[in-house]
């Protein structure tokens, strides 16, 4: 099987972060940066299959975009990008 690489860029917009999303990363030892990156190329990461296509229909239709991923401590965060493409928030599920 062959990987297909996206080079979908889209505005982030202000990039904020909760402070357990920062916490987590930081005991993960893991940068926003990494989680950042893959989600504007088009890396849902850890999401089912229809959330993945509503995100790829949410970057022609201009609606929120939400990435999941599992840090290398196996704890989730979520990065979701605002419709109007003005902010970008990390997060802990449950900060949500």
């Amino acid at each position: 099987m062959i990987a297909i690489l996206k080079t979908i860029s889209f505005p982030l917009g202000q990039i904020v972060a909760t402070p357990a999303a920062l916490k987590a990363l930081e005991q993960a030892g893991q940068l926003p940066a990494e989680f950042l990156q893959r989600h504007s190329q088009g890396d849902w990461g850890d999401i089912c299959n229809e959330d993945w296509q509503l995100n790829d229909q949410s970057l022609e239709q201009g609606m929120r975009i939400l990435s999941a991923y599992h840090l290398n401590s196996g704890v989730q965060i979520w990065i979701i990008t605002e419709a109007d493409r003005s902010a970008t928030t990390i997060l802990l599920p449950e900060d949500y």
